[in-house]
């Protein structure tokens, strides 16, 4: 069950595909590499774990992915190498599967839906509530945009710009306002005339207790609209493992329910990926695979992992 996304499933795997081929091109070829010999030993293991720690996967969850593949091998006394690449790949769709089923539930016609998005500066929080809005607007939805990073007139100004872009209303207060109150606000207007509201948030320094507090206090306004909110946390692929310390901390803040994963196209090391999903135990919902306000994709662990091992001379096939 994807979050709030109806995307045919034919589209969420191009755009899979189109999100990884940086790291397919580099890193992850090399591991599919792997495999097209005639026979494997010790050999293999070892280049294997230096491929997918270098690619930002992690020591602990490279540990643990290796061992998994290898207690199979024995146990299923596999010989060829492509039966343990199978392994492999059914592995990982086991390791990104955490929280599938146990996510945010879909949209309800009649009942408000509140999405908290929140993330530090720079990450792309604003670009992305655009792309769901865009998507939700697609299906139908009315959407509402709430201004809640007070803290720069800039985020303020981008957000106005997107929503007019994407031809859905923003409320806003003057820079340096409640954020709560412009949350509180955005939510009497949109229990008439509004089934979401995407609210945006400051993009918060992780380790100021401050800022986190603020978000709190946002988080209680929703809870005594009698709404429960979903919280969306946008993560940066491009950062690597520093992401990993960013999501702990707004996990302890508010409960996150599920991570955009942005700029998953700039980067060659979207091993990241398993890191976040095995190490937070938090469920990846979106990935952002460009610029355009359609280039955003549900995740699908199976879809991922296919997109990795496509090669060079199929990619782009249908």
């Amino acid at each position: 069950m994807r979050w709030f996304f109806k995307k045919t499933t034919d589209v969420a795997e191009k755009k899979t595909e189109q999100g990884v081929k940086r790291t397919r091109e580099t890193w992850w070829g090399k591991v599919t590499q792997l495999f097209d010999r005639s026979g494997f030993d010790d050999e293999l293991w070892d280049e294997l774990e230096e491929l997918l720690v270098s690619a930002d996967v992690g020591v602990s969850t490279t540990g643990k992915l290796i061992d998994r593949v290898k207690q199979r091998v024995e146990k299923e006394k596999i010989k060829e190498p492509a039966q343990v690449r199978d392994v492999l790949k059914q592995e990982l769709v086991s390791l990104l599967s955490v929280g599938i089923g146990k996510g945010p539930a879909s949209s309800q016609n009649g009942k408000l839906n509140v999405i908290l998005v929140v993330g530090v500066n720079g990450v792309g929080k604003t670009t992305n509530i655009a792309k769901l809005a865009h998507d939700l607007k697609s299906q139908g939805k009315r959407v509402l945009l709430a201004a809640g990073d007070t803290f720069r007139a800039a985020a303020i100004d981008q957000l106005k710009i997107w929503g007019d872009r994407v031809q859905v209303p923003v409320i806003a207060h003057r820079p340096g306002g409640d954020p709560a109150a412009v949350v509180y606000d955005a939510l009497e207007t949109a229990k008439k005339n509004a089934d979401f509201v995407i609210v945006d948030t400051a993009g918060r320094i992780h380790t100021k207790t401050n800022l986190m507090e603020e978000l709190k206090k946002i988080r209680r306004v929703v809870d005594k609209a009698g709404v429960e909110p979903e919280v969306l946390l946008v993560l940066d692929a491009t950062t690597g493992q520093n992401g990993l310390s960013q999501a702990r901390y707004f996990t302890e803040a508010v409960n996150v329910d599920g991570i955009l994963l942005a700029k998953l196209d700039s980067t060659a090391k979207g091993g990241i990926v398993l890191a976040i999903c095995d190490e937070l135990q938090i469920p990846i919902l979106y990935l952002g695979t460009g610029q355009e306000l359609e280039d955003l994709a549900p995740f699908y662990p199976d879809d991922f992992v296919e997109a990795l091992f496509v090669r060079e001379d199929q990619a782009g096939r249908s």
